[in-house]
């Protein structure tokens, strides 16, 4: 908890400051919805965080400003509820996950995360280093598949989908318990890529039926409004089922899971609140409001 309150203490002193007044008025309000917009909150889920709050303000008859403040922690708990769910493995044999996201959103390094976060879990993990456009993503992976002690399927300048294809079988005969694929990052702009994207899916699919069960988007917390685009554009070509969120610490614009929540609800399964392998931590909608809050 004090890690990402300290995380996220960019975005909430920005929004603290509203309530350090004596009075709760039109210009309380007005103030908060400039901090609110500032942390990238979104305009719809600013709207609905405001006329909430007002209702919340008018059901208890709150007086005091730093009451209004534990109100709005309570409708932004609520409001990012929907997004608290559990990563499930187990039900599938293997349960197989394939990850994307844009360069530079922290994919790569999430995924080593992730590895440690299923091993502790006894989870037999099979990395697939299917971003065979970059030299050092391979090697990236590789060393965390070395520090994890888990197994990597690999190949050097190999087709991304035939590496992924040969990784869900092997994990199959294996006997693993998650097979992760890492794929090539990319700008959902450009449509060839995504296309290689959707082509990597439908193999899965061909290599296990039902798969990929999971589909996981990587964004950087600290891009804001554009993490909501990738988002939307994202899941329209694959379906994601959950997001990891990253770079959490340090942000003015922590408001953006506020913006998703109301926008394209996916699951938020971890946010990174630093660099290492313990900083990713699984999202709760109450800690969340209230380190950004409170």
């Amino acid at each position: 908890m004090d890690k990402l309150r300290q995380g996220l203490r960019k975005t909430g002193s920005s929004i603290a400051q509203v309530f350090t007044g004596t009075k709760i008025d039109d210009a309380l309000y007005e103030e908060l919805e400039a901090a609110l917009l500032m942390a990238d909150t979104g305009v719809k889920a600013t709207e609905f965080l405001l006329a909430d709050l007002k209702q919340r303000v008018k059901d208890t008859k709150a007086t005091d400003p730093s009451a209004v403040r534990a109100l709005l922690v309570e409708s932004l708990a609520e409001l990012l509820k929907p997004l608290e769910r559990a990563l499930v493995v187990g039900q599938h044999s293997p349960t197989v996950m394939m990850v994307v996201g844009v360069n530079g959103a922290g994919k790569t390094t999430s995924i080593g995360k992730l590895t440690r976060h299923l091993a502790e879990a006894d989870q037999k993990v099979l990395l697939a280093a299917a971003d065979t456009f970059r030299a050092a993503a391979r090697e990236q992976l590789s060393v965390w598949a070395d520090r994890t002690q888990v197994q990597i399927i690999s190949q050097e300048g190999g087709d991304p989908a035939s590496v992924t294809f040969d990784a869900v079988n092997a994990g199959r005969a294996r006997g693993c318990d998650v097979v992760l694929a890492d794929t090539a990052g990319r700008l959902p702009t450009q449509l060839h890529l995504m296309e290689e994207l959707k082509k990597i899916k439908r193999v899965i699919t061909k290599a296990q039926a039902e798969a990929p069960h999971e589909v996981l988007l990587v964004v950087d917390g600290n891009t804001g409004q554009n993490a909501l685009s990738q988002v939307k554009s994202f899941d329209d070509a694959l379906g994601l089922t959950g997001l990891i969120v990253t770079k959490l610490d340090g942000t003015a614009k922590g408001g953006v899971l506020a913006a998703i929540a109301r926008e394209r609800a996916i699951p938020v399964y971890f946010i990174g609140v630093g660099e290492k392998l313990e900083d990713l931590q699984t999202f709760n909608a109450r800690e969340f409001a209230q380190a950004l809050l409170e």
